[in-house]
């Protein structure tokens, strides 16, 4: 189920959690009544809303949002499922009956489907627990009978099919033995070829079959469990298909036909790429009508995958192996950022157009290309940056052991830098990179243990010689540039913005240890709400980002 739209509902309905039970059940009932006066085509404000579920009149400052009838009516059937999942009531001490979906849909001889599709065009209804303690949505009769009178077009639709009777239950359920002992059909398809010849639609006899096989164990018809594939089921579906599982033999497995299989597998693919956390920097080139095929015109030559970590701690040998790593340059370095973040931009794009049921497997098929593709990017820029890496962890010690484990951390830091670094800056990835890796040794290396590795003789050892790289790393002028940044903080800013930017980028503790404080704690501090803190930080940032350097600006901002 979706999010509730309007944010100031959903707050409300946070809020509700310290009401007291009967308060709560009142108040779901209110609700009830609220969504059956709504009207698509009008808009109601949200203080008539809170004070139509609670009976609070809101304050003249909180009137100001109007939400439209359409999507007010479907932001409170999400909040009466989720209030009433809280304070769901045994359907037994309901005073009436009570239906399920599936109930209600044999009761009337129509879809599920159906019956969701009534839900948004008013059906009332909660949540209760039902006999198997099992929490699901319900109906009380009389809000299904209610809902049919006002809606005489769908009633005489539902009232157009014929009541099932036992000697059409007995049919179906002979047919589908019948299917099932004399041909090699899915589940699917019998039920398919069944609702054909009855006339009753494949829900119906789905249903049926069910009832059927859950009330006669030893003579089930379909030996495998009903309803939709659970999470484990078609997390297992789509494990075998990527591992070259012909469709065919995953319709004998699974029972379901060959269209509900290609379903269950993008579904799969949909969700891996809604759950996948993308972060990109934005170019304004990127909006140009011709920007796909200025950027991506040409492809790329794309490395290898190189070791992050020395093999056995065998320092030596990972050295000469990055020997054979590509140098770019500086025009080379931007058009790997430049494809790579583009890359990422497209998926973000389009992915917010897909749907779990409706997405065709071409277009899952271009968006998990452009991953794949920025994947190996990646990899190339961080196996061209490897070296660095060594160089700057040769600046904190000469103990080879301890070296080792830096050089992994430090790769670490290296795959986070390529992930956030904003080429359209123009300045050198090396640079940027060596703020984030030293940055990170700081932290990890005592204080002490640093200076004792900077006054030791540099040896002449093939390290020194394996390690030459275009761009130098000065870790000294890391400290400088921290040094510089306070002073200007503490010169060009008031005492308020002073407060806030060391307090809230812990510039106040050392480089290894830093004090930080949240912007509600510096709010509380001040004596100002969160919000306003984070203003007078934003107009703080924009003046230090004209005064101060480009690294210097980096090194305040990246957490």
């Amino acid at each position: 189920m979706r999010k509730m739209q309007s944010e100031n509902l959903s707050q409300l309905l946070n809020q509700l959690r310290f009401t007291p039970l009967k308060k709560r059940r009142k108040q779901l009932a209110a609700t009830e009544i609220l969504l059956e006066t709504i009207k698509p085509d009008k808009e109601y404000p949200f203080a008539f809303v809170c004070y139509r579920i609670t009976g609070f009149q809101l304050r003249e400052t909180k009137l100001s949002e109007v939400i439209k009838g359409e999507q007010l009516a479907e932001d409170l059937r999400i909040f009466i499922s989720k209030l009433s999942g809280r304070i769901a009531e045994p359907v037994e001490l309901s005073k009436e009956k009570v239906y399920t979906v599936e109930q209600l849909a044999e009761e009337l001889t129509v879809s599920t489907k159906t019956i969701r599709r009534w839900q948004k065009k008013g059906l009332a209804g909660r949540k209760y627990i039902f006999e198997d303690r099992k929490k699901r949505f319900g109906f009380k009769k009389s809000a299904v009978e209610k809902f049919l009178k006002s809606n005489s077009e769908l009633s005489s639709k539902a009232g157009q099919f014929e009541r099932m009777t036992k000697k059409d239950r007995r049919k179906i359920i002979k047919m589908a033995n019948d299917l099932r002992g004399k041909t090699n059909l899915s589940r699917y398809q019998i039920i398919e070829k069944i609702s054909e010849k009855v006339g009753r639609c494949h829900e119906t006899v789905r249903y049926t079959l069910l009832k059927y096989d859950k009330s006669h164990p030893d003579k089930q018809i379909f030996k495998k469990g009903w309803g939709v594939v659970n999470s484990e089921q078609a997390a297992e579906l789509y494990r075998l298909y990527k591992q070259g599982t012909e469709v065919s033999e995953l319709q004998k497995r699974f029972e379901r036909s060959k269209s509900s299989i290609y379903r269950l597998i993008n579904r799969r693919r949909v969700r891996a790429l809604l759950s996948h956390k993308i972060e990109y920097i934005i170019s304004d080139e990127f909006l140009e009508d011709n920007s796909k095929d200025e950027i991506l015109g040409e492809p790329l030559s794309i490395t290898s995958e190189a070791s992050l970590k020395p093999a056995g701690g065998n320092l030596t040998k990972y050295l000469r192996e990055l020997q054979s790593t590509p140098v770019f340059n500086r025009e080379q370095e931007v058009e790997f950022f430049r494809r790579y973040n583009y890359l990422k931009y497209l998926v973000c794009i389009n992915r917010t157009t897909i749907k779990i049921e409706n997405t065709s497997s071409k277009s899952l098929d271009t968006m998990e290309k452009y991953l794949e593709e920025a994947e190996s990017i990646k990899k190339t820029l961080i196996q061209a940056n490897l070296r660095l890496v060594v160089n700057i962890a040769r600046k904190h010690t000469r103990d080879e052991t301890v070296l080792t484990d830096l050089i992994s951390d430090g790769n670490v830091s290296l795959m986070k830098a390529v992930e956030k670094f904003d080429y359209t800056k123009g300045f050198r990835f090396s640079t940027y990179a060596t703020w984030i890796i030293a940055k990170n040794f700081a932290r990890k290396i005592p204080a002490e243990r640093v200076r004792a590795a900077r006054t030791k003789e540099l040896a002449g050892t093939d390290v020194e010689r394996d390690m030459r790289i275009d761009e130098s790393a000065d870790f000294a002028a890391i400290e400088r540039a921290r040094s510089s940044l306070v002073e200007v903080i503490k010169n060009d800013l008031n005492e308020r913005e002073q407060y806030i930017i060391l307090n809230h980028y812990g510039l106040l503790g050392t480089s290894v240890k830093k004090k930080k404080k949240t912007l509600l704690q510096i709010g509380e501090d001040l004596n100002l709400s969160k919000e306003r803190v984070r203003q007078i930080e934003l107009l703080a940032l924009q003046k230090l980002r004209q005064l101060l350097s480009i690294e210097q600006f980096e090194l305040l901002t990246e957490e």
